[in-house]
């Protein structure tokens, strides 16, 4: 140390060494730690800390002392004056001094007390509730706003939203950012109320939430056009689009008629579409307006004639409506009107007083002084004079009675009413022209089977409790069989009496029972045809066996038979003009075995050689003989001169005769003729259908060879 300075004697580093000894040697008067760890909200007296100090030695404050001192000092202890609060203040320095009387040594002592947080705090949000505004076109994913809790602990926050199906969600569960979560619609959903929850981690186990409301108010955006009033709503990918089926009116051919013409169903008007906006609408004509016919109003949407309308017919309009503030927002929708003759005449019922009676659900009401006949209710119309003033415009409904409907001008009840009498009113309206008449309807309700079932459901037996707004049947013709509509707003249960059968079934038996009368009858005509033709072959057979057999001695042969159906079904066997042989006869064969033999021609019978020609010319049959003296053929004398014609019977025949048998096909001349000769006896007549049979004749041969008996093929005979 002598080497850094050359003056530093040992006494000085004495000195220097007391001075280093004297606060350590005070130090020893009061000690204590110099920082102290004290929880915040204590009570007020608690010790902060307890000083060590020697005997004689006295503590107080530093001077100057702040008056916000939080602390006192009693003797060796230092005490919290106050409640202290982390919050307000973490740390507290305090200066303390020791003082020892008898040496007035003093010593100064910095304690640093530093509070210890406690979770005592709940979060708190900036209000009680919050109001927002928003568009209903705000885009999907929009921040709405930030919504905030405070901790004064410093603890971390978490928040949540309720509900969650209301169209917003928050960024996160720490970040309570609300976003539009799906599109917003102000007609469905005006206002939205959620509630925001900050829930802060547990501090000690002890947690604490709050809670705050979130107000928000959606506004409508100009995203519709104008709508034509009424109209049907439809969503079609989450637009709404309202249809309007169009305006009808009627007006006066040449009358020009006065203020707004009236229209079907209502008045021409259209509304914004956006409701919370309620843009003023305007109006004009898009296609013309039938080259002055008409005026349109551009405010109100009335529609004048201008002129009177001079053809008959129809007169389509079509009218657009746009937004007077955005023209883009426009609808267009269509205005018919009828011109029609003016009518003469309104609707009248038959009778001004209407008495029936009906005896339940689906039953036909009957004549109430005239037991079983349908109760008929008909309006008539002068103006249509030559259809009996049958109107096809008229519909019938009862006021007064939505449990009745009208069908085909026949009324029907569709709901159980008890037993009683009532009093309804009946109304015919002409539906061109709004024309209508009244009846008065008095109408008994009494218990008794259903027996004419009306064209309704019956998947329900129990009576309705719904009533219908409106029963209207529109026929063109109450007394034919017509199509009929029914407007019927609910009849959701309609009762029809136990065994009744409806409409449908009676069809679905008809139509069956239609099919099958068909079929037999198909089967029926097959069958006859069949028959028929089986009959006429074996008739020709027959005959011819029956006649073939009738040439021989010995009675009946095996063999073709054939007769003459013109000797049949007379009563005089003798006479000239006798059909038949005479009572008594027993030809061979024939007779003995009872068999019926007809032939459908006469027999003919031809000369042997070169005497045909006149033969031919003296017997023929044709119209050339026609006032000449007919001589009978009929005779049991058989002649054997040459060129003389007979029929004669099988026992007068000689075989030896050898007379030959011709059978010979008549020309087509002569078929014609005996076509369009009529029968020669009325017996004939009734006798059934003529059949066609072949045609024999006899020539000179061994007529019990049967040798001499030709047959021709009726195919090419016409004549029958």
């Amino acid at each position: 140390m002598e080497a850094l300075h050359p003056g530093f004697t040992a006494s000085t580093s004495f000195c220097l060494l007391l001075l280093l000894l004297l606060p350590t040697a005070d130090a020893n008067i009061c000690s204590a730690e110099p920082q102290v760890n004290f929880p915040e909200n204590n009570t007020v007296g608690a010790v902060v800390l307890v000083i060590n100090i020697t005997s004689g030695v006295t503590l107080e404050f530093k001077t100057p002392v702040s008056p916000d001192n939080p602390f006192i000092l009693e003797e060796n202890r230092l005490l919290a004056a106050k409640v202290l609060d982390y919050e307000t203040k973490t740390t507290h320095v305090i200066n303390i001094i020791c003082n020892r009387m008898a040496t007035s040594e003093e010593f100064p002592l910095t304690i640093v007390v530093v509070l210890v947080n406690i979770n005592d705090n709940l979060p708190l949000f900036g209000q009680v509730q919050y109001r927002v505004n928003l568009n209903e076109m705000t885009p999907v994913g929009t921040t709405v706003g930030r919504f905030t809790a405070t901790e004064l602990d410093g603890q971390k926050i978490s928040y949540s939203l309720a509900p969650q199906s209301k169209g917003f969600k928050l960024k996160s569960q720490t970040n309570p950012d609300l976003l539009v979560e799906m599109p917003l619609d102000y007609e469905k959903v005006q206002t939205v109320e959620l509630t925001l929850t900050a829930v802060e981690a547990p501090l000690d186990d002890v947690s604490f939430s709050a809670t705050t409301t979130i107000l928000i108010s959606i506004l409508d955006g100009d995203n519709r056009p104008p709508w034509f009033q009424p109209c049907g709503k439809h969503e079609v990918d989450g637009a709404v689009v309202c249809q309007n089926d169009g305006y009808t009116g009627r007006v006066t051919l040449n009358e020009e008629e006065a203020g707004a013409l009236p229209l079907d169903p209502g008045p021409l008007y259209a509304i914004d579409g956006d409701s919370g906006i309620g843009a003023e609408v305007t109006y004009k004509f898009l296609n013309g307006d039938a080259d002055g016919l008409f005026h349109l109003d551009t405010r109100s949407g009335n529609i004048t004639m201008l002129k009177p309308a001079d053809v008959l017919g129809t007169i389509s309009l079509t009218v657009l409506a746009a937004q007077t503030t955005n023209s883009y927002q426009f609808a267009t929708t269509s205005v018919t009107f009828s011109v029609q003759k003016k009518s003469l005449h309104p609707p009248k019922f038959q009778r001004p007083r209407y008495e029936g009676v009906v005896t339940g659900v689906g039953a036909m009401a009957t004549e109430l002084n005239a037991t079983g006949e349908p109760l008929r209710i008909l309006a008539t119309d002068d103006d249509y004079a030559p259809l009996e003033g049958i109107n096809p415009h008229i519909s019938y409904s009862v006021n007064g009675g939505s449990d009745f409907v009208i069908v085909g001008g026949y009324l029907f009840m569709t709901k159980v009413y008890p037993e009683g009498l009532l009093t309804l009113q009946l109304r015919a309206v002409d539906t061109s022209n709004k024309e209508e008449a009244l009846a008065e309807l008095l109408l008994e309700v009494t218990s008794g089977l259903t027996t004419t079932s009306l064209p309704l459901s019956t998947t329900n037996t129990t009576p309705s409790t719904e009533s219908m707004a409106t029963e209207e049947v529109s026929t063109s013709d109450p007394t034919a069989s017509t199509s009929i509509s029914l407007s019927t707003a609910s009849t959701a249960n309609p009762m029809v009496a136990s065994g009744a059968f409806g409409l449908v079934d009676m069809a679905a038996l008809g139509a069956t029972l239609g099919v099958l009368l068909l079929i037999c009858l198909a089967v029926i005509v097959a069958l006859a045809v069949r028959v028929r033709k089986a009959d006429a072959n074996g008739r020709k057979i027959f005959e011819a066996s029956v006649f073939q057999s009738s040439l021989g001695q010995g009675g009946q042969k095996g063999g073709i038979q054939f007769t003459n159906e013109a000797f049949q079904h007379d009563e005089d066997g003798d006479s000239l003009g006798s059909g038949r042989p005479a009572a008594g006869y027993q030809g061979g064969g024939v007779a003995s075995g009872n068999l019926p033999v007809k032939s459908s021609v006469p027999l003919r019978s031809l000369p042997r050689g070169d005497d045909d020609d006149d033969a031919d010319d003296n017997g023929s049959d044709s119209g050339d003989s026609e006032g000449k003296d007919v001589k009978p053929i009929l005779t049991k004398e058989r002649r054997v001169d040459d060129g003389y014609k007979s029929v004669w019977f099988k026992e007068d025949i000689d075989p030896d005769a050898k007379d030959e048998v011709v059978i010979i096909p008549v020309r087509e001349e002569e078929e014609d003729e005996d076509e369009e000769e009529p029968l020669s006896s009325g017996k004939e007549e009734n006798e059934g259908p003529w059949v066609r049979t072949q045609r024999v004749a006899f020539n000179d041969a061994d007529l019990d060879s049967g040798l001499g008996v030709k047959m021709e093929d009726p195919g090419d005979d016409s004549d029958v």
